[in-house]
């Protein structure tokens, strides 16, 4: 016989793996479907650093993730913008608004350990690993998906109520239920590598722009600081191949002296800047999360987040739902809705931020510094941008309030 699962899940990185487990309590037959085999992490679990906003803080905290890590996060409590060319510079203080810190920074690998343990504490959740999304079967209106899986001992057959689709930018899944996407290539690589300087992060993430892209420096909780630096596309090969000692000198020159001496750097990975946008977020007894619906240009650290928070709406649904049809598609529907507002104000934030910080068009540099200097005099739009920095934007989800 077939098996069926009421909640096929495919993808087991962040997004997908963070569903597996906010569903866990939930009286529904959970399967994860993982490309990598036990004992490995996703290839997306390396040295990059997450920035976790205070809402994706509140909910892994509530999921029990966030104890999970093994290594120390490191808290943002403030945050400095400023761009090169510009005047003014914006700065923002966790404390001026009752809080702590604005979120956490957690490098992927520990993260994704920290998952892991979470998942090994899930018993009733079937692990399909290794294996890959291979083709749909038959139609949705008889209350099950099929699909197919490759595996080490061949191909599987499997039902599901519900297909999650969490296999990331290049959907597999995505393609084959026929939700068309729209692409822009921005023309940019970002580079992310570990670095330590003669001062250790104090709790401030720093936020450069320049013609070519944006450089930021994020507190690590290993005294270090993750760098996310962006270059024009077709510098990324010359790069790539500086040697150690160069590339120190180029961040040092984009970035100045605000952490003072650039001391050592780890090793540099290397991305190219697409957005991906996906034109529905449900088909038939289907959803599509996180990098799956929209793959979004990095700036402001806004992707995950977003993502999170698309896997714990769908959550906080299947809950209400209880012992329902997971895939019902006025709960499909609800949950499109949902995630409308979210989904559109982040994209335009990020959209918006990149190329407006990326122009080097002369007029706008006057526009850019009144922007800077009305940001940083407090008021309304100052607390717009704190509330969307840390999460909160739309029909938030509860685990994250």
């Amino acid at each position: 016989m077939i098996r069926t699962h009421d909640v096929l899940i495919v993808g087991g990185g962040l997004v997908g793996a963070s569903l597996a487990i906010a569903l866990e309590a939930l009286p529904l037959d959970v399967a994860l479907v993982e490309a990598t085999p036990p004992g490995e992490l996703p290839a997306v679990f390396d040295q990059r650093n997450l920035s976790l906003a205070a809402a994706s803080v509140k909910a892994l905290e509530a999921l029990g993730v966030m104890r999970a890590l093994r290594a120390p996060a490191g808290p943002i409590r403030r945050i400095h913008v400023s761009r090169a060319g510009d005047f003014g510079s914006v700065r923002l203080e966790a404390a001026d608004y009752g809080r702590d810190a604005f979120g956490q920074v957690v490098v992927a690998r520990d993260f994704g350990q920290a998952l892991e343990a979470r998942l090994a504490q899930s018993p009733r959740l079937t692990r399909y690993r290794p294996a890959r999304f291979v083709a749909l079967e038959g139609e949705a209106g008889t209350g099950a998906r099929g699909v197919r899986l490759a595996t080490d001992q061949g191909e599987l057959r499997l039902q599901a109520r519900l297909l999650v689709a969490a296999d990331g930018t290049r959907s597999a899944l995505r393609e084959a239920l026929g939700i068309a996407v729209r692409s822009h290539d921005y023309g940019q690589a970002l580079f992310v590598a570990r670095m330590r300087a003669e001062r250790a992060p104090d709790g401030t993430a720093w936020e450069r722009f320049t013609d070519s892209g944006p450089t930021a420096l994020l507190p690590r909780g290993d005294r270090a600081y993750g760098v996310v630096h962006g270059v024009p596309a077709a510098q990324a090969g010359p790069v790539a191949a500086l040697d150690d000692a160069a590339w120190i000198a180029r961040i040092q020159r984009v970035f100045g002296w605000r952490a003072g001496r650039f001391l050592d750097a780890g090793p540099r990975s290397a991305y190219p800047i697409v957005s991906v946008l996906a034109e529905a977020l449900a088909a038939p007894r289907a959803v599509l999360l996180g990098n799956a619906a929209q793959t979004i240009h990095p700036i402001g650290a806004q992707g995950f987040n977003l993502g999170l928070r698309d896997a714990l709406t769908l959550a906080e649904l299947l809950h209400a739902a209880g012992t329902g049809d997971p895939g019902d598609a006025e709960l499909l529907d609800r949950h499109a809705q949902r995630r409308r507002e979210d989904r559109e104000r982040t994209l335009a934030f990020s959209d918006g931020l990149a190329r407006v910080t990326a122009n080097p068009a002369p007029l706008l540099r006057p526009l850019r510094s009144l922007g800077l200097l009305a940001a940083d005099s407090g008021g309304w739009l100052q607390s717009w941008l704190v509330g969307g920095a840390m999460g909160f934007r739309g029909d938030v989800p509860e685990l994250c309030r």
